[in-house]
């Protein structure tokens, strides 16, 4: 039985680092008044590639839920086709998507929480800062303490840092940490992997 899929049509997309061709879509659903969903589901994307056999992705929400609306967060990959058929979609482009899936959710209550992630994979947990700390300046956390550990190669596939350090200066319990495994020498902050500041915060 094949699923119901939605016309979701790119509002916005922004290159988010030149170096890694990592970008940010805002995409909406027209045809649809909501699109509730999870602070940590997924979306498949639907596509027909140039040998005519119909293609599908799933890509992690980097969202929350927000009306008709949903973010994604895409690296380009060399030789791969969806990816590349949506870094090179314009806006105003649309793409067939199905969802929300997934059960990589929060449980309530809400606990003191470390979240992990690398490269693309902040995507999600993008969706739970979002989730646990709205734009309205209410805070759903129940003032547990909530850690991001986020670890990259380069300096210049920070995603989002912007966002998680200003989150991080108006909630005292949102805890953003960063590491570069491969930084410049001119690179003032933490260097290497995650592991180790994961162990610090569990101490």
């Amino acid at each position: 039985m094949a699923r119901e899929t939605y016309s979701a049509r790119l509002e916005k997309k922004t290159c988010i680092s030149e170096s890694a061709q990592c970008f940010h879509f805002e995409f909406v659903l027209d045809d649809r008044e909501s699109f509730p969903f999870t602070a940590g589901q997924f979306i498949s994307t639907v596509a027909t590639d140039p040998s005519g056999k119909q293609q599908t992705r799933a890509y992690s929400l980097a969202s929350a839920a927000r009306g008709n609306r949903f973010d994604l967060c895409i690296n380009r990959v060399e030789g791969g086709f969806f990816s590349n058929y949506l870094a090179d979609l314009p806006e105003g482009g649309t793409v067939q998507v199905h969802g929300p899936h997934g059960h990589f959710v929060m449980h309530e209550p809400v606990t003191d929480s470390i979240y992990i992630a690398t490269g693309t994979g902040i995507a999600p947990m993008r969706a739970f800062a979002q989730a646990l700390f709205p734009e309205d300046g209410s805070d759903k956390s129940g003032g547990k303490d909530i850690w991001l550990v986020y670890g990259t190669r380069h300096e210049t596939e920070l995603y989002y840092q912007d966002e998680f350090e200003a989150l991080a200066a108006k909630h005292p319990n949102f805890h953003y940490t960063i590491t570069v495994s491969r930084a410049l020498p001119d690179w003032a902050g933490n260097r290497g992997h995650v592991q180790p500041y994961i162990s610090k915060i569990v101490e």
